[in-house]
């Protein structure tokens, strides 16, 4: 029984140690991704600084078309809320923040208790053609409650592969739209 006890009690350690490195690991995070398109910048800017355009492109359009999706205003302080039972998609809102027409597009994340991040899109004309760069900053414990703070720092070591993949997709998608 002791020897059961010792077992327990080490497991529990490291489970306490691995929590609390967690708090001491980096937890800012830049994800980045980029194309280049056939168009010029003024029309794939305006594919991307409107949400209502977004369903044409976006990575997570076809993940959920059940999703619940209400989109606000127009320019700076659009804001598109969305709710979805597939956990691919979520739930949260997006707020444009900055629009430079046509080289920048920044937007503001909310995923609630799973925590907040910044999206910016880049365009470069080379060539007449558009260099977009899409990319999401975030710190990974930001509004995110202390006892999930450790799981979301070790998350964000996957981040890059799992956003990136979706940002892949998306440009890839916005290419598609753009040159069409």
């Amino acid at each position: 029984m002791s020897l059961l006890m010792k077992a327990v009690g080490a497991l529990l350690a490291i489970a306490a140690l691995a929590f609390g490195a967690g708090f001491l690991l980096p937890s800012t995070l830049h994800v980045e991704r980029d194309i280049v398109i056939d168009a010029t910048p003024e029309h794939v800017f305006a594919l991307i600084s409107d949400f209502h355009n977004w369903d044409a492109w976006s990575p997570w359009a076809n993940l959920d078309p059940d999703a619940d999706m209400q989109i606000a205003g127009a320019g700076v302080g659009q804001t598109m809320i969305w709710s979805s039972e597939n956990p691919q998609v979520g739930s949260g809102s997006q707020t444009i923040v900055r629009l430079d027409k046509p080289e920048t597009l920044m937007t503001h994340l909310d995923f609630g208790d799973n925590g907040m991040a910044d999206a910016t899109f880049t365009l470069t004309s080379e060539d007449g053609q558009t260099h977009v760069v899409w990319s999401l900053d975030t710190d990974m414990r930001e509004g995110v409650p202390v006892f999930k703070q450790p799981i979301n720092t070790y998350l964000g070591f996957a981040m890059d592969a799992m956003v990136g993949k979706d940002y892949e997709a998306g440009l890839s998608n916005l290419k598609t739209v753009a040159e069409g």
